[in-house]
């Protein structure tokens, strides 16, 4: 399928920054306006891999951090294997690149680089900012049991600080997520193109 028949989303951000209900939001607009659309959220519930990547988010230690990284990529590729050639409008992924900055520093510029050569270059790329206490605030209003092993305070910052080095790197798309969820509605089309 050639690049111009299909546009490809991708909406990244920390936990709880709003990308999933935006990436529904935007996947609602779109439908609304007559458009097919892929919504792909990562990690997945549909495959073992989506299933491992969120079992190992749960546990401690090392060796479960490598674990959860290792199935949340191959959940993405998976995703991209089966869902991106798909004759849709519009392919919209949550979480897509900036998984990498889940890895430990030194490896995670190398981890993004390397996948940005191999991986489908989406036509927009947008990251929901929020500050790392806001993204903490509102998980601790989840109903889950408790927080995963990258919701926690200190992590939320090291992962920001990271996603947005990353994101700079890979000239993405800031949005302020702290903003009301329908401002970041708004933001989200317009640099779409749809304002």
């Amino acid at each position: 399928m050639e690049e111009s028949d299909i546009h490809f989303i991708v909406i990244e951000g920390l936990d709880a920054s709003g990308k999933t209900t935006q990436a529904i939001r935007l996947q609602s607009f779109l439908i609304s306006r007559t458009k097919t659309v892929c919504l792909r959220i990562h990690p997945s519930d549909d495959n073992f891999l989506g299933t491992h990547a969120k079992t190992f988010l749960q546990a401690k230690g090392k060796n479960a951090h490598f674990a959860s990284a290792l199935f949340y990529m191959l959940d993405v590729i998976h995703s991209i294997l089966k869902y991106s050639w798909q004759k849709k409008d519009y392919v919209i992924f949550v979480r897509y690149l900036l998984g990498t900055a889940y890895l430990p520093s030194l490896v995670d510029k190398v981890a993004y680089n390397f996948f940005a050569t191999i991986v489908p270059k989406p036509e927009k790329l947008l990251f929901i900012d929020i500050k790392p206490e806001v993204a903490y605030k509102r998980i601790m209003k989840r109903a889950h049991d408790s927080p995963e092993m990258f919701e926690k305070p200190e992590a939320l910052q090291r992962i920001r600080t990271k996603g947005l080095v990353l994101a700079r790197i890979g000239k993405w798309q800031i949005v302020d997520g702290t903003k009301p969820a329908s401002e970041v509605e708004l933001r989200i089309r317009k640099l779409l193109g749809f304002a």
